[in-house]
C-alpha cells in the first residue's frame, strides 16, 4: 500500500506564501499523475494542480499564475508552491496518486491551510 505524507500546511496572512510537500513511500506505477485537491468546508473536493509522469501540468483557473506544482522524481515527492494567497485558498489540501492506466487512486491523510489575517 503506497502512503502518501503532505507536509507545509498551516497559517498565513492574505498576500503569503506556503510550500506543501507530498512524499510517496513508493512508486507503483510507471504512468500517473500525482497533485493536490482541496476542500472547503461545505464544499466537494476539488483539483488544484497535477504533474504527470511526462512533466505535464494542469492547474485549476482559481489558482492560475499563483500556484505552482513541482516534482522530484528520484524522491518520489512533489510540491505545491502557493503565492499571493486569498481567504477563498482556505482548505484541507489532499494529496493524490493516481494511475493513468489503471485508475487506482492514493490519497494523503490532508492537511489545513488557513489564510486569514
Amino acid at each position: 500500500q503506497v502512503q502518501l505524507v503532505e507536509s507545509g500546511g498551516g497559517l498565513v496572512q492574505p498576500g503569503g506564501s506556503l510550500t506543501l510537500s507530498c512524499a510517496a513511500s513508493a512508486m507503483p506505477f510507471k504512468f500517473y499523475a500525482m497533485g493536490w485537491y482541496r476542500q472547503a468546508p461545505g464544499k466537494q473536493r476539488d483539483l488544484v494542480a497535477v504533474i504527470t509522469s511526462g512533466g505535464s501540468t494542469n492547474y485549476a483557473d482559481s489558482v492560475k499564475g499563483r500556484f505552482t506544482i513541482s516534482k522530484n522524481s528520484a524522491e518520489n515527492t512533489i510540491y505545491l508552491q502557493m503565492n499571493s494567497l486569498k481567504p477563498e485558498d482556505t482548505a484541507i489540501y489532499y494529496c493524490n496518486l493516481h494511475s493513468t492506466v489503471s485508475g487506482r487512486d492514493h490519497w494523503g491523510q490532508g492537511t489545513q491551510v488557513t489564510v486569514s489575517s
